[in-house]
């Protein structure tokens, strides 16, 4: 399968949110003393001014550790420019074809090598946990690239509660997978369900979030919704969207990517400028809405807080 890499786009060329947003319905608030999260879909009001206002604002929301401070995207660039193949192939697809996903009910299966092993609604699931604003880059292997404000809370909050046992060396994330709602998925480009997966070390990072909103509101469906996975010291598609699982592993996980173009895609996928694709370089980037290119960072620019997780391995061999 060959996969082009895509054009450029400027910003007067993406639709405006309040045309988009006329076309969807969108994720619930769960909203309490310290908890914001979406929950599932949402029909907005009955009049096109209720509608255009997008997603429900998330309550409570503090600002969270990390963050950089570069000018973010527009929430338009953030929300019709993006890549889940499960809705088509372009990069449009997905903002034109995910209002057909139903986000509610919504359950996470954890299992594996944990203590607490369950299935678990959403919405208890993440009861009581503290959501915090996290202004996050986004590379994408295709060499383009965002910088995004994610609402969530670190993965290691959720990790610490399942109890993993000492067999548990990764953990194995699960996207939904539903032929009647996702009509890209009808076409066999990859293996799936998409699973994607991150050693015990790197799921525990305090950089590794849980994200179940951007831009102070609720995730659109094509961003991920309700909950999605953010590691932002990797390339885009290690950050699996619609989560339904999760699997702590003796072995490491067997990814889609990886299956699919094991020469392509490594199961680390660091952000590395010094390890080009086979058929690009991740040199340099282009930021969604700008004109001109820019060096690639080393792991994302996040080099100082990760690069000791990866002590001592040849970065070129486990790309």
């Amino acid at each position: 399968m060959l996969i082009q890499p895509p054009p450029d786009i400027a910003s007067s060329e993406i639709t405006e949110e309040r045309i988009f947003l006329n076309r969807r319905e969108f994720i619930h608030t769960a909203a309490g003393a310290t908890l914001g999260v979406a929950t599932g879909g949402l029909a907005l009001g009955k009049d096109a001014e209720a509608m255009s206002l997008g997603q429900e604002e998330i309550p409570n929301v503090q600002p969270g550790p990390f963050g950089t401070d570069e000018p973010k995207n527009s929430f338009e660039d953030i929300t019709s420019y993006n890549n889940y193949y499960e809705f088509g192939l372009d990069k449009r697809d997905p903002s034109r074809n995910a209002h057909t996903l139903t986000t509610s009910p919504w359950t996470i299966r954890v299992d594996g090598h944990v203590a607490k092993p369950a299935d678990y609604h959403i919405e208890d699931l993440l009861k009581g946990i503290p959501l915090e604003e996290r202004v996050y880059r986004l590379r994408c292997v295709e060499a383009w690239s965002m910088v995004i404000p994610w609402v969530g809370f670190p993965l290691s909050t959720l990790i610490n509660r399942f109890q993993p046992t000492s067999k548990a060396k990764y953990v194995e994330f699960t996207t939904v997978l539903r032929l009647s709602e996702m009509p890209g998925a009808r076409r066999p480009v990859l293996d799936w369900p998409y699973v994607e997966g991150l050693r015990m070390d790197e799921a525990m990072h305090p950089l590794t979030i849980l994200a179940v909103g951007l831009y102070g509101k609720t995730l659109l469906n094509q961003n991920g919704a309700p909950i999605r996975l953010v590691v932002p010291w990797k390339y885009g598609f290690k950050s699996i969207k619609s989560i339904v699982r999760m699997r702590f592993t003796a072995d490491q996980p067997r990814t889609a990517w990886n299956k699919a173009t094991p020469n392509e895609y490594g199961f680390f996928a660091n952000v590395n400028p010094t390890v080009n694709h086979p058929r690009w370089s991740q040199r340099s980037e282009r930021r969604i809405g700008r004109f001109f290119r820019q060096p690639t960072l080393m792991f994302n620019g996040y080099d100082d807080q990760v690069a000791s997780l990866y002590n001592g391995m040849d970065l070129r061999r486990f790309f």
